[in-house]
């Protein structure tokens, strides 16, 4: 059964980091880009990062850009999403998803992404 699973979320103050991982179970992620995604409370979800299974090449949002690093295990089943300088505003629960990197590239449009994990609560006290 194809799966991603995320976790490493959890209660973190201002200015504090966090590692978030999303690990694939049933297949690798090779010949995928696998996004993170984020949706506050009453507000759509919105795209983070991506990185490329195939040649590691990423992509961040404007929102986390300076903030946020995203990485790729060796064996292309686990990819990281370091975050760092939490604000208050980073409140939300993150997904990652993946889709065809060779079809699609990177990106954040939604609904090329066709597999998609539960989600990691991340909370950031002011």
């Amino acid at each position: 059964e194809v799966q991603l699973v995320e976790s490493g979320g959890g209660l973190v103050q201002t200015g504090g980091s966090l590692r978030l991982s999303c690990t694939a179970s049933g297949f690798t992620f090779d010949n995928y880009a696998i996004g993170w995604f984020r949706q506050a409370p009453g507000k759509k979800r919105e795209g983070v990062s991506c990185i490329s299974g195939s040649d590691g090449s990423t992509f961040y949002a404007t929102s986390v850009k300076d903030r946020a690093t995203v990485s790729i295990d060796n064996a292309k089943t686990v990819v990281y999403l370091h975050l760092n300088s939490l604000r208050p505003e980073d409140t939300a629960v993150y997904y990652c998803a993946v889709r065809e990197y060779i079809r699609y590239g990177l990106g954040f449009t939604q609904q090329h992404y066709d597999t998609w994990g539960r989600g990691t609560q991340v909370t950031v006290s002011s």
